[in-house]
Formats: C-alpha cells, sequence, structure tokens
C-alpha cells in the first residue's frame, strides 16, 4: 500500500491530522470520485481495498504482503460485493467499513506511541467532533434548515454568486430586502447556522470568506474547492448539479 507516512505521527494532533487526512480521502472516492472508485472496484480482480492517504487522496489497491502489516488493514474484497447489491448499499458498506478502518488506524497509532487515558480520550473527542464518513455520505449531517424563510435566504448567499467573496453575481439567491432591525436580530442566528454548516464532499465545516456553492437538487453544501467550482465558473451556472446528484441520474 502506497502512502505510509514517513514518519509516524506521534501526537495527539498529529495522529488527527493523520486521520483527517484520510478521512477527506475516503469521502471524495464516495462521493466526488464515485465513477472512478465504482469502475476500479471491478469484481473480476483479486480482493481489493479502499485506502484512505494522509495527503487527502485515495486509492483501491490489493492489501499489503506483509504479516503482520504495518498498519491495520482496511475492509478486503470489497469489490466483490458491488454488483451483489444496490449501489447505494454497497457504497454505505464501504462507508461503514471506512470508519470502523480510520478510528482502528489512529488508536494503533495511539497505542503505538503510548498515548495515556487523557490523551486517548482527547483523541476520540476530536475524531467525534467531525460527521463519520457513512455520515458525510448518507446526508446525515447539518444542514441548512430551511430554504423557505428569509433567515435561510441569507445564509444561501454562502453559495457561488451566492458567495461571501461576491455578492453581486446573478446567481445570488433571492434575498428579500430585510429592515435594518430585523437584519441586525438575526445575525446572531445566521452566524449560528452558518458555522453547523458542513461540506457535502469532505464533512468540514463553513468558514468565513471560504467560497461555497449549494445543490439546487439535494440541497447540500460544497467547498468550491471540493468539487472544482471557483466563483468565475459559479456565474454561468444557472442549476447546479453536486457530482452525487449528477451521477445518479446519469445512471437512471
Amino acid at each position: 500500500m502506497e502512502g505510509l507516512p514517513l514518519s509516524s505521527p506521534r501526537t495527539v494532533e498529529e495522529v488527527f491530522n493523520d486521520f483527517k487526512g484520510r478521512r477527506i480521502g475516503l469521502i471524495k472516492a464516495l462521493t466526488i470520485d464515485v465513477d472512478k472508485f465504482y469502475q476500479q472496484c471491478d469484481p473480476e480482480k483479486e480482493n481489493l481495498c479502499l485506502y484512505g492517504l494522509p495527503n487527502e487522496t485515495w486509492e483501491v489497491n490489493l492489501p499489503v504482503e506483509e504479516v503482520p502489516p504495518e498498519l491495520p488493514e482496511p475492509a478486503l474484497g470489497i469489490n466483490f460485493a458491488r454488483d451483489g447489491m444496490q449501489e447505494k448499499d454497497w457504497l454505505s458498506l464501504v462507508a461503514v467499513h471506512s470508519d470502523s478502518w480510520l478510528l482502528s488506524v489512529a488508536f494503533y497509532f495511539g497505542a503505538r506511541f503510548g498515548f495515556n487515558k487523557n490523551e486517548r480520550k482527547k483523541l476520540f473527542q476530536m475524531i467525534n467532533d467531525l460527521p463519520s464518513v457513512f455520515e458525510v455520505l448518507s446526508g446525515n449531517v447539518k444542514q441548512p434548515k430551511d430554504h423557505s424563510g428569509p433567515h435561510n435566504s441569507s445564509s444561501k448567499n454562502k453559495s457561488s454568486g451566492k458567495s461571501r467573496q461576491s455578492e453581486n453575481h446573478t446567481k445570488a439567491v433571492k434575498m428579500p430586502i430585510l429592515p435594518k432591525e430585523e437584519e441586525s436580530g438575526n445575525e446572531e442566528e445566521e452566524d449560528d447556522e452558518q458555522a453547523g454548516t458542513l461540506c457535502g464532499a469532505c464533512g468540514d465545516n463553513y468558514a468565513q470568506d471560504e467560497f461555497w456553492i449549494c445543490c439546487d437538487v439535494c440541497e447540500k453544501w460544497f467547498h468550491g474547492k471540493c468539487v472544482k467550482i471557483t466563483p468565475a465558473k459559479a456565474e454561468h451556472i444557472k442549476q447546479y448539479k453536486c457530482p452525487g446528484c449528477t451521477t445518479k441520474r446519469s445512471r437512471v
């Protein structure tokens, strides 16, 4: 398996950063790069595993030959189950096994470098603050609550012409003109809602001044960089469909 860290993470923060990188790689495989991932999991090939790498990439590969392995290994033979169930169920199964593998790698490092009780607890809390791969894939992460009220229209300003970087784009959401008192009254509530918004691709939180775009089909939010959409490109998109929704429609 490629992508083993040249120097293994030794502190709680280093192990957590390793976890985050691998997690983002796995989420990309199951969302943005799902077509490529699906094709690589050919049932005619030998036992294959999905690896998330610390540099936020992924690979489908054969398991390592050394026994015991350098790191815990992910679920073996994911390709054999690909054609035996609905694609959505298969991806969900891979996501659940991926979450299990991520935890095993993180706590392998913890055991290897002698993390004490408090360090293990801190590591788990940091990991637990992120949505799991399965939660991101299934959409069970907090998104903007409602698209009908003035409050939500304001939050939709995070995307494309809807973005904070350019509020003059024609794609900006239909934003009602609110009295100044109401705007200031909603400001704190809006900040709370935005802080809880998670990217549908990587699962990370919304951060101010980042470019975001909202899928007009599933209504999930995405970092522009995660779905390869720039503010300039977003100006010319009348209806944006995320990679997941585009894939679903092409296979119907």
